[in-house]
């Protein structure tokens, strides 16, 4: 990690804080939760190596950046804010966005809203919104049992009370409960996740991701009311790439299938032995998968 600078900036009214390392065209790296900057530890070296510059943010309300507060601070458009003026930041106009879980929710939305800032799009186990709500909505879908924990975390205080109840053992139960690949997490991983789970406001900064998702899908639910249709307004026009942990315990696999609709020029690999944690259970493969595909002309 010698050659990775950490640096910070403010972007669209918050500060945040991002490693930076390598030359070349931009990719911005965006994590999920419970995790930060972090979580791709296995991946920076990999993408500097073929050739490319490496963004990768705290997301507003985790680790060192800035942690404004209320649940309206974390609704999708100030979160698509930040990677777009990221970018801006970095003296660019356009970065192949890659993310995961709540980093990949993001990303769908970046390359939906902004697709002149997106050059390539790569999600890992993170679903498209319209799929999302297809498969919450349907009958012959498991997806709505799957989500049990967003509702959980819609309770005022409760969530970040079990944390500290629990000395945040329950971030850690979280992380070594799901891998497949019984290195994925190591001890210095666990603990950096730890420590930036207890930084003051952070915990409740994090669970206001669900928080204010969840008030939007509600509103998308009111009669008359639909999620953007994004094969008629703002379709996904980028070349995209799904990487997708087939044993991930929170996301149906149906999410992976029939998103043409929404996302025409796609390509999905699913890896049957790996996890949520796609990107630590199976680095290599995603290396491989995510490099390839940032090269292809």
């Amino acid at each position: 990690m010698a050659d990775w600078s950490h640096e910070e900036t403010i972007v669209n009214g918050v500060r945040l804080h991002y490693v930076e390392a390598g030359e070349g065209p931009l990719v911005v790296l965006l994590h999920g939760f419970p995790e930060h900057w972090y979580a791709w530890r296995k991946q920076i070296p990999a993408l500097v190596d073929a050739g490319y510059r490496v963004v990768v943010p705290d997301m507003r309300g985790y680790n060192t950046s800035e942690k404004p507060h209320g649940v309206e601070a974390y609704r999708m458009r100030e979160l698509v804010g930040d990677v777009v003026g990221l970018i801006e930041t970095c003296d660019e106009e356009r970065a192949s966005v890659v993310g995961h879980d709540w980093g990949g929710a993001i990303a769908w939305e970046v390359a939906a809203r902004h697709p002149g800032s997106v050059d390539r799009l790569c999600v890992l186990n993170a679903p498209h919104p319209a799929a999302y709500r297809r498969e919450l909505l349907s009958r012959q879908s498991d997806q709505a049992r799957r989500s049990w924990y967003a509702l959980f975390f819609q309770l005022p205080w409760v969530p970040e009370a079990l944390f500290r109840a629990f000395d945040d053992r329950a971030v850690e139960g979280l992380l070594r409960e799901d891998p497949e690949n019984p290195e994925a997490f190591d001890e210095e991983a666990i603990d950096r996740y730890k420590r930036a789970c207890t930084r003051p406001g952070a915990m409740t900064s994090m669970i206001n991701y669900y928080r204010a998702a969840f008030r939007g899908q509600l509103r998308s639910l009111l009669p008359g009311r639909s999620l953007p249709d994004y094969a008629r307004e703002g379709r996904i026009d980028r070349p995209t790439l799904l990487i997708w942990g087939m044993r991930d315990r929170a996301l149906s696999p149906r999410l992976t299938e029939g998103l043409e609709r929404w996302v025409p020029d796609l390509r999905v690999e699913r890896l049957p032995e790996a996890s949520h944690w796609v990107q630590a259970d199976e680095p290599d493969r995603v290396n491989e998968l995510l490099t390839g595909f940032l090269d292809d002309d």
